[in-house]
């Protein structure tokens, strides 16, 4: 493991604000004094945004080896040389083809530990399907790709986190895979992850109901009294701190978010508007379940302002530095559990530190 974490990025589609994020992310070289980064991509791409940003302060070393990377300047590994045709603003076959093979090789760099953390890009799920990738998106691929038992999309703004049971599928479908089985397998990864991803001993998980009104006793809806309140009594048997089900509207509406370290969703609308609206454009979508850490902006590809020196850099920011506090984390918490003797050491002396604190407050 080197010094600072390796962080890989796919450059999503070419059409969209990728590539103009990562020219004004790295346009401050403070950040690289936390990680190195390696762009997934071709220098032409990146020159040609380049133009885009006049103001930015920005330069990389190409390279095609990732075993030689400059630990002090953003690196470029060209995933392809041939030229490309790029259109801002536009959905082309072109835009998605190359979003696809960027993500590929990224995410073999991360299958073979070639790098310690992902970040990426926007992508588009109309342009990016072909006989070889029938995916919805990062996520479910992802998932293929690590062939894990699942995962479990989580976006989240400083303490505010928000996780999804379902994710994208048509809302007409959304109740059939309201399952105890489901909801239970979301509250054991979310329960994981808070512990080993955040650094939360003992998180508490709230679970919103289905229906409107979380089915007002039934009136409104049955899959609260017979599928998701079941589901939170095995939950809690288990050492799962999960309560619920409550009504998303006044849930969100009466900030009760703000007494838990997480919310599980239902399903996508449900709990992404109330926290896009919350989050104010900070939001960081990470993926738990995985052996690798990944982590997105939680925006799309913004076609409407690509190529126009519009894009806003602070949730693509947020991205790259949760991805290097997330694989922090994960290492401590996986060294501390490998030696509970440490874990217990560290234990004590951070009551103790806890004590001296309040004694001095005094």
């Amino acid at each position: 493991m080197n010094a600072k974490p390796v962080i890989g990025i796919s450059c999503g589609d070419l059409n969209g604000i990728g590539t103009e994020l990562i020219i004004k992310t790295f346009s401050d070289s403070r950040i690289l004094e936390h990680c190195t980064p390696v762009v997934f991509a071709s220098n032409k791409l990146i020159n040609f945004y380049r133009k885009a940003v006049p103001e930015a302060s920005f330069n990389y070393q190409s390279t095609k080896e990732l075993n030689k990377l400059n630990t002090k300047q953003l690196n470029v590994f060209n995933c392809w040389e041939e030229e490309v045709m790029i259109s801002p603003g536009q959905l082309t076959e072109t835009g998605g083809k190359y979003a696809v093979k960027s993500l590929e090789v990224a995410v073999q760099a991360l299958k073979d530990k070639q790098i310690d953390g992902l970040v990426t890009a926007p992508i588009h799920k109309k342009n990016i399907q072909s006989a070889s990738f029938n995916f919805t998106g990062h996520t479910p691929y992802l998932k293929n790709v690590f062939n894990a038992n699942d995962v479990l999309m989580i976006l989240y703004s400083g303490n505010f986190r928000v996780a999804l049971v379902t994710e994208h599928i048509p809302v007409q479908e959304i109740a059939k895979y309201i399952t105890r089985e489901n909801i239970y397998n979301k509250l054991q990864l979310l329960q994981q992850s808070l512990k080993r991803d955040f650094g939360i001993d003992k998180p508490k998980i709230a679970v919103l109901g289905l229906n409107p009104h979380a089915g007002d006793e039934g009136l409104i809806g049955n899959e609260e009294e017979t599928i998701i309140k079941p589901v939170i009594k095995d939950a809690k048997q288990k050492d799962i701190l999960a309560f619920g089900p409550y009504s998303a509207d006044a849930f969100f509406a009466r900030g009760q978010y703000e007494k838990f370290d997480a919310v599980l969703a239902m399903y996508h609308d449900q709990g992404l508007i109330p926290f896009k609206t919350l989050a104010g454009g900070e939001g960081v979508n990470f993926t738990a379940g995985l052996p690798g850490v990944r982590t997105s902006p939680d925006h799309g590809v913004a076609f409407d302002i690509a190529g126009k020196n519009k894009a806003e850099e602070s949730s693509f920011v947020s991205s790259i530095f949760e991805c290097i506090d997330i694989i922090n984390r994960r290492n401590f918490y996986d060294e501390n559990h490998k030696n509970p003797l440490k874990k217990r050491t560290a234990e004590v002396l951070g009551n103790a530190v806890d004590e001296k604190i309040e004694e001095a407050g005094e």
